[in-house]
């Protein structure tokens, strides 16, 4: 796992060992972004189950000027920051250790607001979906903002959820990357 683009390109990250995260592929992530590249500079960026941080990097690497990456466990918490610290885009980053759902409601109560929103939960457990209801409640995504979701491919995922519609899908593999925009 690498950095694809931008001032940390090349650069190779750190990845959990285990079943517990799963990286997205650099073709994969290759992909996203080639779809999003116009949206990814000067964006502030969010990266929700983060894992080790690949996103959130990538995105800073291409000229993000803020991320932050929200993880709740301490050992993807350590990469990430082990890999923000090797790539210097540390000082553009905030790291969160905490659930989602905590997470979701800090950022909140701090105002925030994104311009990309990154989502890579575990497979199957619908955590996106509910991630993505708790965004549109809380109004976490700016007017023209989108919302990546990765899921297995045979996951069902709703083509509205809040006052969010899904734009369009990609498959990739076992991947299937679902891009959320304010419905009109």
């Amino acid at each position: 796992m690498r950095v694809i683009s931008g001032t940390s390109r090349g650069t190779k990250l750190k990845s959990l060992e285990g079943d517990s995260t799963r990286p997205t592929l650099d073709r994969v992530k290759e992909a996203l972004f080639n779809i999003i590249s116009t949206h990814v500079y000067d964006s502030t960026v969010l990266d929700l189950f983060s894992g080790s941080g690949a996103l959130a990097v990538e995105a800073l690497s291409r000229g993000a000027i803020k991320a932050i990456v929200c993880d709740n466990n301490k050992k993807a918490i350590q990469i990430i920051n082990d890999n923000l610290d090797k790539t210097r885009l540390i000082q553009k980053a905030i790291v969160i250790n905490d659930d989602y759902m905590n997470c979701l409601n800090v950022l909140k109560n701090k105002d925030m607001k994104f311009n990309l929103i990154f989502l890579d939960p575990p497979y199957s457990k619908e955590l996106g979906i509910k991630a993505i209801q708790e965004i549109s409640n809380l109004d976490l995504l700016n007017q023209d903002g989108i919302i990546i979701l990765e899921t297995d491919k045979t996951e069902n995922v709703p083509t509205t959820i809040g006052i969010y519609k899904k734009s369009t899908e990609r498959i990739y593999g076992r991947v299937k990357i679902n891009f959320f925009e304010q419905g009109n």
